[in-house]
């Protein structure tokens, strides 16, 4: 038996990307997804699911509004908050409905992952036989951290996140090895080997410039900032 997952997303693209990274873990399937929190709302008059991803800026019904109203419902469902909405306000708001985990995009899919498996642990730990929840199950919900990401080897853990953080300030239209290799202060075929890795694992989009006037360049950007444009 899978989880039943509900997406709550208005940017198509950030939508596609959501439910990649869910279905990448079989313990879940995406059984709907909604545009606006409307929609989701009279869905749920209806049917039920068991997780729910919701962005919070949608028109018409916000996501903040779409929980409050589930909850209002008495509908079981757990969120993952997955948005750019990250005010202190809206942020403690949130909280206080309960969601499992909040993502503010950009985000890796290792930080997508670690939210499903925290949705894992506390539906674990609650459904245990005989209606008690160990002080050890209580410890593996609240106390968690992220795990350590494993990487090729050859790759550095401080290289990677040196490269990431440039590449967080790109341009929309991304940048060239040799553009990353001067802002990070490293050779272009070190940066090439880290895009290739990040470009397979789906957290960097590469596209072909052919407007250079001369050999065409490959162009780097993350993958949020291409689907967003931030």
């Amino acid at each position: 038996m899978s989880y039943q997952t509900v997406i709550v997303e208005d940017d198509p693209m950030i939508a596609l990307l959501n439910r990649g990274f869910v279905e990448r873990d079989r313990r879940f399937s995406v059984v709907q997804e909604f545009r606006d929190g409307r929609s989701a709302l009279r869905w749920f008059r209806e049917k039920r699911a068991d997780l729910l991803i919701l962005d919070v800026y949608m028109p018409g019904l916000t996501g903040a509004e779409l929980l409050r109203r589930l909850r209002e419902m008495g509908a079981g469902v757990d969120a993952v908050m997955v948005t750019a909405a990250n005010d202190a306000k809206t942020v403690d708001g949130l909280l206080k409905l309960g969601v499992v985990d909040y993502l503010v995009k950009p985000f890796t899919q290792e930080r997508f992952q670690q939210a499903l498996d925290t949705f894992c642990r506390h539906r674990e730990a609650v459904s245990q036989q005989g209606g008690n929840v160990s002080q050890q199950d209580l410890d593996a919900i609240f106390c968690r951290s992220a795990p350590p990401e494993t990487l090729p080897k050859g790759l550095q853990s401080q290289t990677m996140g040196r490269l990431r953080q440039c590449l967080a300030a790109t341009a929309a239209a991304g940048c060239t090895s040799d553009e990353l290799a001067a802002a990070a202060g490293l050779s272009a075929v070190t940066v090439r080997r880290y895009m290739n890795y990040l470009v397979e694992r789906g957290e960097v989009v590469s596209s072909i410039n052919y407007d250079t006037g001369g050999r065409p360049s490959v162009l780097y950007c993350p993958r949020q900032q291409k689907a967003t444009g931030l």
